[in-house]
């Protein structure tokens, strides 16, 4: 077991029954002190995290993969919600020109490839981001289900601590809270959009559909990878 695996386990069992806002303060403000991030996707619940971010620091840093095939709404979306909560260190990474015109001169290999699309376009990306902290924070659910049923709080991977504050809110809390901090609304929500990552790869969703289920729909992907091993 790595150091990383040891640390998370600890803090779970220190802090893992916090409430997310607690839980928050306490990772920005003490224990990842200058050290952590918030990673979002400026998706149809990103807002959430970001608002109660926002309440304890609005400095806090927060990455932004621009994949290069978002949704023009989704980067409306995103600048919309930095000025709304007045984030003042959101930093935008994309993935090497050098490496998409050997791997995808085209723009087109999300097509063929998906999972070396995502992984160019947004594992690496982050990779490098996360280069300067030991923690980083993630807007993920356990409501989410698939892998992330099982989710914890305070989990890690490749060697640096992951806080997942959110891992155990409802629909019920998530709609709520969009309505009593009267948070916009990513535009693609009111389109049947409950999951929203690369524009060629996801769809609206169906009637009696998971969460997910309008994401790379039709083959057997769930995952971009940035929360794989």
């Amino acid at each position: 077991m790595e150091l990383a695996e040891v640390q998370a386990s600890e803090l779970q069992r220190k802090y893992g029954y916090l409430d997310a806002p607690e839980l928050l303060e306490v990772m920005i403000k003490k224990v990842f002190y200058g050290d952590i991030t918030i990673v979002s996707s400026f998706g149809t619940e990103a807002a959430i995290l970001l608002a109660l971010v926002s309440d304890i620091d609005s400095s806090t840093p927060v990455v932004f993969v621009e994949t290069g095939k978002h949704f023009p709404e989704t980067l409306a979306y995103r600048d919309k919600i930095i000025s709304t909560l007045k984030l003042t260190a959101v930093k935008s990474v994309a993935p090497s020109p050098i490496d998409l015109n050997v791997h995808d001169p085209d723009g087109d290999l999300w097509s063929k490839n998906p999972n070396l699309c995502c992984y160019l376009r947004k594992v690496i990306s982050l990779e490098k981001a996360l280069a300067g902290f030991n923690c980083w924070v993630t807007g993920r659910k356990q409501i989410h289900s698939g892998a992330r049923t099982n989710l914890q709080k305070i989990d890690s991977l490749n060697g640096r601590i992951k806080i997942n504050p959110l891992a155990d809110w409802d629909q019920q809390r998530i709609k709520s809270e969009f309505t009593s901090r009267r948070l916009p609304l990513h535009p693609l929500s009111e389109k049947n959009y409950t999951s929203v990552g690369c524009l060629p790869c996801t769809r609206p969703t169906k009637s009696g559909e998971g969460y997910r289920d309008g994401r790379w729909s039709g083959i057997e992907k769930t995952e971009c990878g940035i929360h794989n091993d």
